[in-house]
């Protein structure tokens, strides 16, 4: 892991229709605070647009980070994002408009492998910044184990179908008269 980074993103977890948020989340935000707080990063984005009730992820994480002590204009939300694929598109983007190259992403331990892997799949140049998690049964172990394959599945399945789509969008001719290049019309 980096010493440095340009940003750290934290993702999205449940948060109680109170606003408060779970322990995993709580960690979550606690890990990233304290990485700003010693100069790991300039920057955090919060990525998470889920509802639990009226409450949205990543304006809970936000507030969160906010009370322990990260100045409000160092905090940017991700709105939009309801799985971990769609969080590293979506904050892909604000990283680069912010021109942030390497990232850390906060996330569970059991969850930031594939986190990483759909980060540096939309182009970032992720790096782990894991949480503390607290120790479960094996039930509790095989349902994430379970969870992290099939959703490892549904991630791929869909970059491949971005990765689809960005080729099949004819491109504008180079020489600027705005119809597709011969290239483009041979596909």
């Amino acid at each position: 892991m980096p010493e440095r980074a340009d940003a750290i993103v934290v993702l999205g977890c449940r948060v109680l229709p109170s606003g408060r948020l779970t322990t995993a989340a709580s960690r979550r935000a606690t890990k990233a605070a304290e990485a700003y707080l010693a100069g790991v990063a300039p920057h955090i984005v919060t990525s998470g647009g889920r509802r639990w009730g009226a409450q949205i992820e990543a304006e809970a994480l936000r507030r969160a980070l906010v009370r322990a002590g990260v100045p409000e204009q160092a905090v940017t939300t991700e709105l939009w994002s309801l799985t971990t694929h769609e969080n590293a598109v979506f904050s892909a983007e604000i990283l680069r408009r912010r021109g942030a190259r390497r990232v850390l992403v906060v996330t569970c331990v059991w969850h930031v492998e594939r986190a990483i892997r759909d980060f540096r799949g939309v182009g970032v140049d992720a790096w782990p910044l894991p949480s503390e998690g607290v120790r479960v049964g094996a039930l509790r172990r095989m349902y994430r184990r379970g969870h992290e394959l099939a959703c490892t599945w549904l991630d791929q399945r869909a970059l491949r179908r971005a990765h689809a789509l960005v080729r099949a969008v004819p491109r504008p001719d180079p020489r600027g008269s705005g119809a597709p290049s011969a290239e483009e019309n041979t596909r």
